[in-house]
């Protein structure tokens, strides 16, 4: 399931070059800034570098693939050497698997906050399907991207802290999916639903665009009425 690189003439490949690098910097720089808005509370202290190599590493991941981008060009990107890098990640293994698990555990605070003060069901499936999407999608788009379709390039050890990290994530939507078959609302094969669910909303980060017809908002509710049409229609007009 990994992406596919666009391929373009060698005709337009040395005059795209001096863009591309230019695009790549600017993305890079508004990573790093996101970055520290968010994990730095204090206005004046600087960035956590560490944080600041995992955003770059995972715009280069989610752009190049895992195998075919080099701790040198993190560095690069970064402005350090390879050296200063493995002194905050021993292995690019490493540097992956931390990306992927920070891209968990984001998305599942995202959906613990969306759910405060949800008690109803149709209220409760439609925050968490709200809250994944705004995680998928939001400014973390290169780490979440990197998480889904990045696992198979980790050594099977790597593979299972990953995976156990994104079991408990998956567990969290157990609970109302089976309440909502347990009221004859979703199939029975509880499973099923989930994966099902979770399937149609991370492929969401192939084909979404912001300045789409659709904000997150809107899509979460079309998504929530396709995926589960008797729940949300169970939630209308009821107090």
């Amino acid at each position: 399931m990994a992406d596919g690189l666009r391929r373009v003439g060698s005709s337009t490949r040395k005059g795209a070059g001096s863009t591309q690098h230019a695009t790549d910097k600017t993305i890079n720089q508004t990573l790093v800034r996101w970055y520290s808005i968010r994990h730095d509370k204090r206005a004046n202290n600087p960035l956590p570098r560490r944080d600041a190599i995992l955003a770059t590493a995972a715009s280069q991941f989610r752009r190049q693939g895992f195998e075919r981008t080099s701790v040198r060009e993190i560095a690069q990107a970064m402005g350090m050497t390879s050296g200063s890098l493995f002194y905050h990640f021993a292995t690019k293994e490493e540097l992956l698997v931390a990306i992927m698990e920070e891209g968990v555990r984001d998305i599942m605070q995202s959906v613990r906050d969306g759910l405060a003060g949800e008690f109803r069901l149709p209220e409760r499936l439609l925050s968490m399907v709200r809250s994944h999407l705004k995680a998928l999608l939001g400014p973390r788009l290169d780490a979440m991207t990197v998480l889904l379709y990045e696992w198979r390039s980790l050594s099977p050890a790597a593979q299972t802290r990953v995976m156990a990290s994104r079991d408990a994530y998956e567990a969290l939507w157990m609970a109302p999916i089976s309440e909502a078959a347990a009221l004859g609302l979703v199939d029975t094969d509880v499973l099923l639903v989930r994966q099902t669910m979770l399937g149609a909303l991370n492929w969401t980060a192939q084909w979404y665009r912001p300045a789409g017809r659709l904000d997150v908002d809107a899509l979460a509710q079309r998504m929530y009425t396709m995926l589960l049409p008797r729940v949300a229609a169970s939630g209308v007009n009821r107090d």
